[in-house]
């Protein structure tokens, strides 16, 4: 398997000339989004800071950052790992997403919103169409991202960014990645019908039926360890 930490090579013209930790913290973050960290997996501060170039200091201030946001666990005199959830942290999970995401699915989507959800609907299925279910988990997390986009609220965006990153960490349970994504891509392109439709109440009561689903098959996974 190619090495994570050796992968953010590419991502070092991010950072241009001030590196900061919040730019570290921001492509950490992108990479756990994009499944590339999984949970329980130690982080190297050497292979990350050579691959981004960046100092020690800099990479632990992002690790710092990523701890607060509940992405990374600092075990003591072992180092830094990413963090393992709970049943518990699912559930809580799901229910912020129905507060965030139930107010945008009512309100008037612009034109803009509507192509970025569009596009995220067609990368699910052409991925789907690929076998390739890691893509069709990644392109999922931007549809939901999308959807808080409605809310016009930057905030609501920053908060949606994080909690969809620990929400990779729990895809990770699923030991057959396929049997938990496909059902959703073709309920992603219905509650995109029903927003281009003009039909919040409609797409509020889809959205509500899609989260429990979701919420139970992970509560299910979990169930062996807890």
């Amino acid at each position: 398997m190619k090495d994570a930490a050796a992968d953010l090579a590419q991502d070092r013209s991010r950072l241009g000339r001030s590196s900061t930790a919040e730019r570290v913290a921001d492509i950490l973050r992108d990479r756990i989004i994009e499944g590339l960290f999984k949970p329980g997996q130690r982080l190297s501060e050497e292979s990350i800071c050579e691959a981004l170039g960046v100092s020690r200091n800099t990479l632990r201030e992002a690790f710092r950052l990523l701890s607060h946001e509940r992405l990374l666990d600092h075990r003591l005199n072992r180092g830094v790992f990413v963090r393992v959830l709970s049943a518990e942290d699912v559930a809580d999970l799901y229910q912020v997403r129905r507060v965030i995401e139930g107010m945008a699915v009512r309100r008037k989507p612009t034109e803009q919103a509507l192509r970025v959800i569009r596009e995220a609907v067609a990368d699910a299925e052409r991925a789907a169409g690929d076998d390739d279910w890691q893509a069709v988990g990644t392109a999922n997390i931007r549809f939901h991202q999308a959807l808080v986009t409605l809310n016009d609220s930057p905030r609501l965006n920053e908060a949606m960014r994080q909690l969809l990153a620990e929400l990779r960490l729990v895809f990770h349970v699923m030991e057959n990645p396929r049997a938990f994504h496909e059902p959703f891509v073709a309920r992603n392109r219905e509650l995109l019908a029903l927003i281009e439709a003009g039909e919040p109440d409609r797409a509020a009561a889809a959205l509500d039926a899609y989260l429990d689903h979701a919420e139970q098959l992970l509560m299910h996974a979990y169930e062996p360890n807890r």
